[in-house]
């Protein structure tokens, strides 16, 4: 995914996604947080806890996307801000990452 994949970014994330046939599952989501910007371990998780509850509060309408186009998809959100965030605006902004993905759905061929 990282080599032949595609990247767009919505900061805090940046998001890279690749249209696959090999996925098992109509979607896969992976989240990570750099350590060079959050040294302790405590704070890359409560980063990853609040990334990925946001995600899977906005990924149905991905997944109906996906399955009405009968595509498979991986993505990988990375945190690039060096703040700790709050969860409304992860999840203001998960919500306009994977509006984005949503559009490039249908352009896949």
């Amino acid at each position: 995914m990282f080599s032949k994949g595609k990247s767009f970014s919505v900061y805090p994330f940046k998001v890279l996604y690749d249209f696959a046939d090999v996925a098992e599952n109509t979607l896969q989501a992976s989240v990570t947080v750099s350590s060079r910007n959050f040294k302790k371990a405590v704070e890359r998780n409560r980063v990853k806890r609040i990334m990925r509850e946001a995600y899977r509060l906005h990924k149905p309408l991905l997944q109906d996307a996906l399955s009405n186009e009968n595509k498979k998809l991986m993505v990988f959100f990375i945190y690039v801000a060096k703040e700790l965030p709050e969860f409304s605006v992860a999840c203001s902004k998960m919500e306009v990452a994977l509006q984005r993905l949503m559009k490039e759905v249908p352009k896949e061929k």
